[in-house]
Order: structure tokens, then C-alpha cells, then sequence
């Protein structure tokens, strides 16, 4: 789940009353290189309240592609943690920066200096928030056709997270480093047999404990691929939605899961930790 600390339209505690208003017994906040609402919710909720697992996704290159590498469970307070999510909040307000300069210069897009301010006041900002903003301009008809035919036509050479640094830096806060989506990479890339293969054996190297076999955009036939990769590869599996609020269509709690005795033993593990 994404809350409006990243790109979900939902503020945390509205999450909260959401979660408990579909019955949800465990779930996780995992915003974009952030570990604010994790934060914000520890606090906010009571014994009585569903499981809460902290969470963040880190936004991730290197030599061959992509990655979302989730961190679970870690620790908020932890200086490792906090020192790659600056690292990270500081590369991906320059990526904003270079996105309105680079619409401005190739498309003649301007915004108001204080709808600027606004974007740039964000904790989080990303595509999809320019992308609305261009909507309310009338540059896009939607927030997809802006990321697809303008902001994605970018390329922005510079500075990345690598997945070694993110998987150590949650590692190193109490955490389980887990890829997201795996099969999923740049825009509509699908990766697949040994390119994906290839990608798990280096990632377990660096330490990745886990891969996300449930997904509400996977086929059973990538969820069995997933859990294949995990017997494998000796990992542990999460479920994730990818809920986004509004910003998505994807309903809170959608990942392909429907009843509890249909657990795979390697999410059990995963949840063992923390239950």
C-alpha cells in the first residue's frame, strides 16, 4: 500500500480505517523511499488494532535494469535506514527538477511558481503528481497518457540506489529485503527465464530474503513462477496489492490471495516473524 507520503491519494490514518474496515488482519505501508508512515502508524494503532509490518519500497538500478526492492520489518528509527532514505529523497527531487525542466524545454509545459512549490513541498514527489498537474493544465488527458507520452520520453542519466546498498542498509535496520513484482522492470518490460533467474542469483548474493510471489497485476502463471524462484532459491514470499488509492485501479487488500488456509508455507514464514 502507498499512502500520500509517496503517490497513494489515502493519508495514513486513513489507511488505518480502511484496513480495518475490510477486515485485514496484517498489512504493511510500503511508500516510495520513505519510512514516514511507518512512523505515523506504529503510533496510531492499539493491540487491538490489525498487525502492522513496517515498510518501504527503495527505487533501484544498476548495470541491469530496474529494480523495487521492499524492506520489511526493519526498525524506523534506524540510522542505516534513514541515511538511504535521504539518499534517496535527495536523487529523486532532482529527477523532479530535471522532469519540469525537461517538459518545459521540449513541450513549452509551464506551471505557476506556486503550483511548483506545492509539487516540490511534497514528501515524495514522483510521476505521478506531475502527471496530475498536468491534467489540471489540460497538457494530458489523463494521469497515464502524461507518464506514457510525455515524462516517460525523459531519459535521466545520474546518480541511482544500487540493490546491493538498499538490501544491506535493511538488513542492516532489522529488516527483510524483498523484490517487488519481480517480473515487472522498466515500462511494459516482462522478465523472464534465465534474464530473471540471472537477476535472483545476484540479488541473493547481495542478501535479498525474499520475493513478492502475490501481486494484484500477476497471472497464476507468474505467481507459480515466483514461488518456484523462492523454493529455489531458499526465499521467503510476500503479497502486496500495490494499492494506490485513487492513483490506481487496484482495490486494497487485491493480492490474488482469498482465504488464509491457502497460505503458502513460505509466507507463513515471512509472517512468523511477525505475528
Amino acid at each position: 500500500m502507498h499512502s500520500t507520503v509517496s503517490d497513494g491519494t489515502d493519508t495514513p490514518f486513513q489507511l488505518i480505517e480502511k484496513v480495518k474496515a475490510c477486515n485485514i488482519e496484517v498489512f504493511s505501508v510500503t511508500d516510495h523511499d520513505s519510512v514516514k508512515s511507518a512512523q505515523i502508524i506504529k503510533t496510531a494503532l492499539s493491540e487491538k488494532d490489525p498487525v502492522f509490518i513496517a515498510g518501504v519500497e527503495f527505487s533501484c538500478k544498476d548495470e541491469n535494469g530496474k529494480y523495487h526492492i521492499l524492506g520489511y520489518g526493519y526498525d524506523p528509527k534506524s540510522h542505516d535506514i534513514q541515511s538511504m532514505v535521504d539518499y534517496s529523497h535527495s536523487l529523486r527531487m532532482k529527477k523532479v527538477t530535471a522532469r519540469l525542466e525537461y517538459l518545459k524545454s521540449e513541450f513549452g509545459f509551464c506551471f505557476t511558481p506556486q503550483d511548483i512549490q506545492k509539487l516540490l513541498s511534497l514528501d515524495n514527489p514522483g510521476k505521478p503528481h506531475i502527471g496530475n498537474l498536468m491534467v489540471k493544465y489540460g497538457f494530458a488527458d489523463s494521469k497515464e497518457s502524461a507518464i506514457k507520452n510525455y515524462i516517460n520520453t525523459i531519459r535521466i542519466k545520474g546518480e541511482y540506489l544500487r540493490p546491493q546498498d538498499a538490501i544491506s542498509g535493511i538488513i542492516a535496520s532489522g529488516g527483510i529485503p524483498v523484490l517487488a513484482h519481480p517480473f515487472y522492470g522498466s515500462g511494459d518490460e516482462l522478465i523472464l527465464g534465465k534474464d530473471m533467474t540471472d537477476r535472483i542469483e545476484q540479488l541473493v548474493k547481495y542478501g535479498l530474503g525474499g520475493i513478492e510471489a502475490f501481486y494484484s497485476g500477476f497471472t497464476d502463471k507468474l505467481r507459480n513462477e515466483a514461488m518456484c524462484l523462492a523454493e529455489e532459491y531458499d526465499l521467503v514470499i510476500t503479497a502486496g496489492s500495490d494499492y494506490h488509492g485513487k492513483n490506481k485501479l487496484v482495490s486494497l487488500g487485491d493480492t490474488g490471495l482469498f482465504a488464509k488456509t491457502e497460505y503458502p508455507k513460505r509466507l507463513q514464514l515471512f509472517l512468523s516473524n511477525f505475528m
